[in-house]
Protein backbone atom coordinates (compact mmCIF):
# COMPACT_ATOMS: atom_id res chain seq x y z
CA UNK A 1 0.00 0.00 0.00
CA UNK A 2 1.07 3.60 -1.00
CA UNK A 3 0.29 6.55 0.61
CA UNK A 4 -0.37 10.17 -0.82
CA UNK A 5 2.03 12.94 -0.90
CA UNK A 6 -0.16 14.73 2.21
CA UNK A 7 -0.19 11.34 4.31
CA UNK A 8 3.38 11.38 3.63
CA UNK A 9 4.80 15.01 4.48
CA UNK A 10 2.48 14.25 7.87
CA UNK A 11 4.11 10.72 8.60
CA UNK A 12 7.90 11.80 7.57
CA UNK A 13 9.59 13.94 10.01
CA UNK A 14 7.95 12.86 13.46
CA UNK A 15 6.55 14.97 15.04
CA UNK A 16 7.68 17.69 13.81
CA UNK A 17 5.67 17.87 10.49
CA UNK A 18 2.57 16.67 12.38
CA UNK A 19 2.81 19.64 14.14
CA UNK A 20 4.10 21.93 12.01
CA UNK A 21 1.39 20.80 8.62
CA UNK A 22 -1.50 19.84 11.00
CA UNK A 23 -1.51 20.56 14.29
CA UNK A 24 -0.80 24.38 14.41
CA UNK A 25 -3.20 24.92 11.49
CA UNK A 26 -6.01 23.00 12.85
CA UNK A 27 -5.74 24.47 16.45
CA UNK A 28 -5.73 27.71 14.82
CA UNK A 29 -9.03 27.11 12.92
CA UNK A 30 -10.46 25.03 15.75
CA UNK A 31 -9.81 27.92 18.03
CA UNK A 32 -11.62 30.06 15.73
CA UNK A 33 -14.74 28.09 15.04
CA UNK A 34 -15.19 27.48 18.73
CA UNK A 35 -14.85 31.00 19.64
CA UNK A 36 -16.86 31.88 16.59
CA UNK A 37 -20.15 29.92 18.03
CA UNK A 38 -19.45 31.94 20.92
CA UNK A 39 -20.23 35.44 19.48
CA UNK A 40 -22.66 33.93 17.35
CA UNK A 41 -24.62 32.55 19.99
CA UNK A 42 -23.85 35.24 22.17
CA UNK A 43 -23.63 38.09 20.40
CA UNK A 44 -20.64 39.26 22.06
CA UNK A 45 -18.78 41.36 19.50
CA UNK A 46 -16.35 42.30 21.84
CA UNK A 47 -14.32 41.12 24.63
CA UNK A 48 -11.96 38.66 25.39
CA UNK A 49 -13.37 35.69 23.19
CA UNK A 50 -13.48 38.32 20.07
CA UNK A 51 -9.71 39.01 20.98
CA UNK A 52 -9.34 35.05 21.36
CA UNK A 53 -10.55 34.53 17.31
CA UNK A 54 -9.22 37.87 16.08
CA UNK A 55 -5.67 36.77 17.12
CA UNK A 56 -6.40 32.59 16.25
CA UNK A 57 -7.82 34.21 12.36
CA UNK A 58 -4.87 36.42 12.35
CA UNK A 59 -2.15 34.03 13.19
CA UNK A 60 -3.55 31.22 11.08
CA UNK A 61 -4.39 33.25 8.01
CA UNK A 62 -0.95 34.27 7.80
CA UNK A 63 0.97 30.58 9.01
CA UNK A 64 -0.83 29.23 6.22
CA UNK A 65 0.64 31.89 3.45
CA UNK A 66 3.53 31.24 4.76
CA UNK A 67 3.04 26.76 4.86
CA UNK A 68 1.93 27.65 1.25
CA UNK A 69 4.48 29.14 -0.08
CA UNK A 70 7.13 26.56 1.19
CA UNK A 71 4.93 23.58 -0.15
CA UNK A 72 4.15 25.00 -3.31
CA UNK A 73 8.18 25.28 -3.69
CA UNK A 74 9.36 22.51 -2.28
CA UNK A 75 6.76 20.11 -2.64
CA UNK A 76 4.22 20.89 -5.40
CA UNK A 77 6.36 22.28 -8.44
CA UNK A 78 8.85 19.47 -8.23
CA UNK A 79 6.10 17.16 -8.35
CA UNK A 80 4.40 18.50 -11.43
CA UNK A 81 7.53 19.23 -13.61
CA UNK A 82 8.72 15.17 -12.53
CA UNK A 83 5.27 14.23 -12.75
CA UNK A 84 5.74 12.19 -9.71
CA UNK A 85 1.75 12.42 -8.54
CA UNK A 86 0.17 9.21 -7.30
CA UNK A 87 -3.22 9.45 -8.95
CA UNK A 88 -6.38 11.58 -8.03
CA UNK A 89 -6.56 11.22 -4.69
CA UNK A 90 -2.84 12.27 -4.29
CA UNK A 91 -4.23 15.27 -6.45
CA UNK A 92 -7.47 15.99 -4.40
CA UNK A 93 -5.27 15.48 -0.57
CA UNK A 94 -2.85 18.15 -1.70
CA UNK A 95 -4.92 20.47 -3.26
CA UNK A 96 -7.33 20.49 -1.27
CA UNK A 97 -4.83 21.10 1.62
CA UNK A 98 -3.68 23.88 0.19
CA UNK A 99 -7.20 25.54 -1.21
CA UNK A 100 -7.25 26.14 2.84
CA UNK A 101 -5.12 28.83 2.32
CA UNK A 102 -7.98 31.05 0.84
CA UNK A 103 -10.51 30.73 3.53
CA UNK A 104 -7.85 30.92 6.38
CA UNK A 105 -6.05 34.23 4.75
CA UNK A 106 -9.86 35.77 4.26
CA UNK A 107 -10.05 35.18 8.06
CA UNK A 108 -6.96 37.01 8.42
CA UNK A 109 -7.68 39.83 6.10
CA UNK A 110 -11.13 40.54 7.14
CA UNK A 111 -9.77 40.74 11.18
CA UNK A 112 -6.92 43.10 10.17
CA UNK A 113 -9.25 45.51 8.78
CA UNK A 114 -7.98 45.06 5.03
CA UNK A 115 -11.54 43.17 3.69
CA UNK A 116 -15.01 43.79 5.01
CA UNK A 117 -14.26 47.36 5.68
CA UNK A 118 -17.71 48.41 4.98
CA UNK A 119 -19.28 45.59 6.87
CA UNK A 120 -21.15 46.34 9.81
CA UNK A 121 -20.58 43.58 13.11
CA UNK A 122 -23.60 41.05 12.15
CA UNK A 123 -22.44 41.27 8.21
CA UNK A 124 -18.39 40.34 9.42
CA UNK A 125 -19.70 37.92 11.55
CA UNK A 126 -21.37 36.49 8.67
CA UNK A 127 -18.66 36.35 6.63
CA UNK A 128 -16.35 35.10 9.16
CA UNK A 129 -18.33 31.97 10.29
CA UNK A 130 -18.23 31.33 6.10
CA UNK A 131 -14.61 31.46 5.84
CA UNK A 132 -14.55 29.15 8.70
CA UNK A 133 -16.71 26.77 7.58
CA UNK A 134 -14.82 26.54 4.29
CA UNK A 135 -12.14 25.80 6.20
CA UNK A 136 -13.53 22.95 7.94
CA UNK A 137 -15.05 21.50 4.41
CA UNK A 138 -11.66 21.81 2.88
CA UNK A 139 -9.69 20.78 5.34
CA UNK A 140 -11.79 17.11 5.66
CA UNK A 141 -11.73 16.49 2.53
CA UNK A 142 -7.92 16.98 2.24
CA UNK A 143 -7.74 14.28 5.32
CA UNK A 144 -9.99 11.98 3.56
CA UNK A 145 -8.91 11.87 0.08
CA UNK A 146 -5.39 12.24 2.27
CA UNK A 147 -5.80 8.74 3.66
CA UNK A 148 -6.69 6.74 0.73
CA UNK A 149 -3.87 4.62 -1.07
CA UNK A 150 -3.62 6.23 -4.22
CA UNK A 151 -3.97 3.05 -6.15
CA UNK A 152 -7.41 3.09 -4.83
CA UNK A 153 -8.54 5.80 -7.09
CA UNK A 154 -5.82 5.44 -9.68
CA UNK A 155 -7.09 2.19 -10.46
CA UNK A 156 -10.74 3.20 -10.82
CA UNK A 157 -9.80 5.64 -13.16
CA UNK A 158 -7.78 3.32 -15.48
CA UNK A 159 -10.78 0.91 -15.48
CA UNK A 160 -13.01 3.69 -16.01
CA UNK A 161 -10.62 4.67 -19.08
CA UNK A 162 -10.60 1.29 -20.42
CA UNK A 163 -14.44 0.81 -20.11
CA UNK A 164 -14.80 4.02 -21.92
CA UNK A 165 -11.99 2.79 -24.36
CA UNK A 166 -13.51 -0.14 -25.61
CA UNK A 167 -17.73 1.23 -25.71
CA UNK A 168 -18.37 -0.79 -22.53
Amino acid sequence: MSMTHYMELLASNQLWNLILFMAVPVILAETVVITELFILFSRQFQGPVRSINRAASIAGGIYFVGVFVYLMFTAVIPLTQGGLWRGPADLIAVGAYLLGVIPLLGLALLDLGIAGRGLNDEQKLKQHAMWAAVFLVVAHVAMIFGMLDPNVLQASATMMEQGTMHGH
